[in-house]
């Protein structure tokens, strides 16, 4: 069963949000899921239960209107996470949670669904292979901590 979030104690929402981005604080998700909450027509997130009720796999898009890299449309949806607990995964909880955001999004008029990988993330690169998505670009982003000394 897939639902969407509709209120930040969602059962199994936070969990699974602790669980895909750990270094993230309690207070710093419960305050991203609000303000997600707030703009239901540019954000969506749905948790996929098991028969019993488990939470068990978690996806969350946005959609966005600035330049989106690979793109070549606007508004684009964007797939901001996705989440299935270790024991669940490569059972078409993924593509279900997917196919949840592809109709979410394609009934608010986006015809492409965007998404990025960490360079080196071969799993999650493949995940991302076996729904359907299609490698546009790669890049490296570096940045330089500026000192009193460089000006």
């Amino acid at each position: 069963m897939i639902e969407r979030c509709t209120s930040v104690a969602q059962a199994g929402w936070l969990q699974l949000r602790a669980a895909l981005w750990p270094h993230c604080a309690e207070a710093e998700h419960c305050a991203e899921m609000a303000q997600f909450l707030a703009q239901p027509e540019r954000f969506v997130q749905f948790v996929a239960y098991a028969q019993l009720g488990e939470p068990i796999g978690l996806v969350e898009a946005t959609i966005r209107t600035d330049y989106v890299n690979g793109t070549e449309t606007s508004p684009v949806a964007f797939l901001e996470g996705l989440y299935i607990t270790p024991t669940r995964r490569r059972r078409g909880i993924a593509r279900m949670l997917v196919a949840a955001v592809i109709a979410w999004v394609t009934a608010r008029g986006c015809r492409e669904l965007a998404s990025d990988v960490a360079v080196g993330n071969e799993v999650s690169y493949e995940v991302h292979r076996s729904l359907g998505f299609e490698e546009t670009e790669r890049v490296v982003y570096f940045r330089k901590a500026l000192t009193a000394n460089d000006a």
